[in-house]
């Protein structure tokens, strides 16, 4: 257990410093660049906080490999750490690993927005373990680890709403020009059935509110990468909450879909997300 707690406050750590290095250039002129199409977008800060990351966690286990959404690569670090890091393409389900979102709503962040974070995950034979969302403009810290879920230390709990036309349901993830159509259903759906519809920009922040009990539940019937889900999820389930696939199933890195709510009407999340999916 004393490791375990050791890489919970190790990833931390590990996303303030992080954070601390993004924040340095949040509303400060920027290059932007794009990924896999035009709204797909990356900055250099992205890649230097995920450096920083690396470098800190790297500080204590230089051996453990990395799965981080910006290409992997050594930039900076103490002068002991001689090795590369190592890259992964998924969880593995032995051994231990990090998983690293430098800047998750990196296009909140180049619009001066303050909703993004740098998230950090530590795995151990395929699970979290511990993990950390620090949202460095407003300066919280949500992490969880093997026992525990905090805001800047106090405890997280999800939401003890009960009633469906009360909850605050976010619609999340990503969807091509071309399957703008689903999205729209969904959000009908979502808006019809439940109290309030936002979308926040950031999964991960949408997960720690999910924990925080600032929203009741989040929606994504799209694949969805294990650096915007892993360390959010940890906390929703550490904090009361039920995380499952479109099928009620206990979500997996490699599920396809996400349900995050209080668990007090997860099955009509369930439902609402599938109906607009027919």
């Amino acid at each position: 257990m004393s490791n375990l707690l050791h890489r919970a406050a190790l990833a931390e750590r590990a996303a303030r410093a992080g954070g601390v290095v993004a924040r340095k250039m949040f509303r400060e002129p920027l290059a932007v660049d794009t990924k896999a199409n035009k709204n797909d977008v990356v900055t250099e800060t992205d890649r230097d906080a995920q450096a920083q990351v690396v470098a800190t966690v790297r500080e204590e286990f230089s051996d453990d490999p990395f799965l981080c959404e910006e290409e992997l690569v050594s930039r900076s670090g103490p002068e002991s750490v001689e090795s590369e890091p190592t890259a992964v393409d998924a969880v593995p389900e032995t051994g231990t690993a990090w998983v690293v979102d430098p800047i998750d709503g990196t296009a909140n962040f180049v619009r001066g927005l303050r909703t993004w974070t740098t998230s950090v995950a530590a795995i151990a034979d395929g699970e979290a373990v511990g993990a950390a969302t620090y949202m460095p403009s407003m300066g919280d810290l949500y992490a969880s680890g093997p026992d525990s879920a905090t805001r800047d230390g106090t405890p997280l709990s999800v939401s003890d709403r009960t009633d469906p036309e009360t909850f605050v349901v976010v619609p999340t993830g990503w969807w091509d020009l071309d399957d703008r159509a689903e999205f729209g259903r969904l959000c009908t759906a979502v808006g019809e059935r439940f109290g309030d519809m936002h979308r926040i920009g950031s999964f991960q922040a949408t997960l720690a509110f999910v924990a925080d009990g600032a929203i009741e539940g989040a929606v994504c019937p799209t694949p969805t990468y294990p650096w915007d889900t892993i360390a959010g999820v940890h906390m929703v389930r550490q904090a009361g909450g039920t995380v499952t696939d479109l099928e009620g199933e206990r979500w997996r890195p490699d599920s396809v879909g996400l349900v995050a709510s209080n668990g007090k009407a997860h099955d009509e999340l369930i439902a609402t997300a599938n109906a607009a999916l027919e």
